[in-house]
């Protein structure tokens, strides 16, 4: 049902046509706003279920979690998703919304400029055409930049080497010798997959990982019978899910009690699937589980105890023409994949954002990515982020945040309308009390360890994720706090703000 919206129209520009972009054009419509653009510099949507295709690639999260609330997971047999399940959920979801007139697809935003006098943003892409809106919202993601890892040689390889989330479609490995860098969720996804048609298979670990057992990718017939017929089932096991979540996850992630049932369960986990003693010993992590994001995966011990596949701890010296040179040998591949992971901490770059004062958001989150609520930053009138600084959760689906950001923002621009338009801005002071909330709860938090994992940046500080239950940011951003931000009124000359049509 679409309601009635109140004053004039903002034209909004959407950066990102994954679960955040379109979520956020879902909830525009439904608002009765239909002056939005969604860019997008891939083909189709659904940003990182559309790029990453490699073999194996799916979701660890179970899709009751893993999808929207308004729009209910319809494959009752199966508790996880795999990459086409999630991109055909996403394409539904475009077709059910008519949100097709309003994809730019094909569309990178290269450099953003806030236009002081008009209070508007200019928008430019990679191939010089320039758009203008009154409102840009970024929805790029997380985990959208690949990062390579800095290694001598690397290009002087002379065989085939790709990120994983570039993965070439057209790729058959059966017979290849292969080397995979990396073990977290990619990696795990990907080595169980490919290893038994490789002739060889090299993972190389900087560290092992925690790996937790999977529950049964099919649903027994009662459940499946339940969900079929009875479609509160859905919700009640939708609920089920977070709230084991929120009471059984969250406290190991913040030391408490289930951290050590956690650690018992993943301890156990390795000695059932891996027989080998010297093995186990090298995927047994020092580091306490929940520092680096942990892996579900029922597959990928077994994958790694197999005749063909060799488990490589040494440190990598360099990248040869031939393949992979350690500590200990130089292992000859025709084929490298880097699941290295991505530009986490960045956020948005390199996307190039000046705002007020000719300010860069580069410049201004030097030291650390800050945004208030994680969805505003003060000298950035009118900008507002999706999946931004401390938002991303270690214990629950992120679907949750997005959905709240959406009808946050969706709140915001309501506000605006109904004063004739014009710009919000984050406070400073109102920021400052957000970073300080964040910064209470992540002291107790096991992602401060010493580990390496992607949500620190290169000083230390934690900068994607949040410490708290999600109820409590649901909470928070559940309707907007106008004392919170500077409001300044449109220019009464200006004419972009559309008028109810």
């Amino acid at each position: 049902m679409v309601a009635a919206w109140h004053g004039p129209k903002p034209k909004v520009a959407i950066i990102g046509a994954g679960f955040g972009g379109l979520c956020m054009g879902i909830r525009l419509k439904e608002a009765g706003c239909d002056s939005f653009e969604i860019f997008d510099r891939s083909a189709g949507v659904g940003g990182v279920w559309h790029d990453n295709v490699y073999p194996g690639a799916g979701c660890d999260i179970p899709a009751h979690l893993y999808s929207y609330s308004f729009e209910k997971y319809r494959e009752p047999g199966k508790r996880f998703p795999d990459q086409a399940y999630t991109l055909d959920y996403l394409r539904r979801c475009v077709d059910r919304h008519g949100l097709g007139p309003h994809l730019r697809l094909n569309t990178e935003i290269a450099r953003l400029r806030f236009d002081e006098p008009a209070g508007q943003w200019r928008l430019w892409t990679t191939g010089g055409d320039e758009h203008v809106a009154d409102v840009v919202i970024s929805a790029v993601g997380q985990l959208s930049r690949p990062r390579y890892p800095d290694i001598p040689g690397r290009d002087d390889f002379a065989g085939l080497s790709f990120h994983s989330s570039r993965w070439p479609g057209d790729l058959d490995v059966t017979g290849r010798d292969v080397a995979v860098i990396g073990n977290g969720s990619s990696a795990a996804q990907l080595i169980p997959a490919i290893a038994p048609r490789v002739r060889r298979l090299y993972a190389f670990q900087r560290s092992p990982t925690w790996v937790l057992a999977k529950s049964p990718l099919e649903f027994g017939r009662g459940f499946s019978l339940a969900f079929r017929s009875l479609p509160f089932t859905h919700d009640l096991y939708r609920s089920v899910l977070s709230w084991r979540a929120e009471r059984l996850l969250l406290p190991a992630l913040h030391q408490g009690w289930t951290a050590r049932f956690l650690r018992k369960m993943a301890v156990s986990h390795l000695n059932k699937q891996v027989p080998d003693p010297e093995l186990r010993e090298r995927l047994l992590p020092d580091y306490p589980i929940g520092c680096k994001r942990i892996v579900i995966s029922s597959d990928y011990y077994p994958a790694l105890a197999r005749d063909n596949v060799e488990v490589v701890t040494e440190k990598i010296v360099q990248v040869t023409p031939e393949g992979i040179q350690s500590d200990g040998e130089l292992r000859t591949v025709d084929t490298i994949v880097y699941a290295t992971g991505f530009h986490s901490t960045e956020f948005l770059e390199p996307l190039e954002v000046i705002g007020r004062d000719e300010r860069t958001l580069s410049g201004q989150w030097e030291k650390g990515a800050r945004a208030y609520l994680g969805m505003a930053a003060p000298n950035f009138p009118n900008l507002f982020f999706m999946y931004g600084p401390n938002t991303n959760l270690g214990h629950n689906s992120i679907i949750y945040v997005l959905e709240a950001q959406a009808g946050y923002i969706t709140a915001c621009l309501r506000e605006m309308a109904a004063n004739g338009g014009g710009t919000l801005e984050a406070r400073p002071e109102a920021l400052e009390e957000w970073v300080r909330l964040v910064e209470a709860g992540m002291g107790s938090t096991v992602w401060t360890a010493d580990c390496t994992n992607w949500f620190k940046n290169a000083a230390g500080t934690v900068v994607n994720n949040w410490p708290y239950r999600t109820a409590r940011y649901r909470k928070l951003v559940r309707r907007p706090q106008m004392a919170d931000f500077r409001f300044t009124r449109a220019p009464s000359e200006r004419t972009v703000w559309v008028t109810d049509r």
